[in-house]
């Protein structure tokens, strides 16, 4: 089996109209927000994770995918050999304890990367 998806983040506008149409659509809960973003996370949720939150102002939004692997450098290398464009990371996510990071397909398609942070 290959490397799972282990989170989809929602960002756009309006992180309280995106977290109430998701929450009435689909019976999600989020924890409180954090962050310049307003950024929530699913709560009680079995399966993938995932996230809602607000980008800056004029910021058009964007539906993300995290694939989860063991080491995000190596895998931003991996994409980058074969043709795909490093745009974040490895970046740290501070008391998350998680490292993500962000590339786009050769097509412009953007992949997120997550993998747990080194002790």
């Amino acid at each position: 089996m290959g490397q799972q998806v282990a989170h989809v983040e929602v960002v756009g506008k309006d992180a309280d109209a995106l977290r109430g149409f998701f929450g009435e659509m689909f019976g999600w809960k989020f924890s409180e927000p954090m962050g310049p973003t307003d950024y929530s996370v699913l709560e009680d949720q079995e399966g993938v994770g995932g996230g809602v939150g607000a980008g800056p102002e004029g910021y058009p939004g964007h539906v993300t995918f995290y694939v989860q692997v063991a080491d995000v450098g190596a895998a931003l290398e991996k994409a980058e050999s074969l043709a795909g464009t490093r745009m974040m990371g490895p970046d740290e996510v501070p008391g998350v304890g998680i490292v993500i990071g962000l590339f786009s397909d050769p097509e412009g398609h953007v992949i997120g990367l997550m993998s747990p942070q080194a002790s």
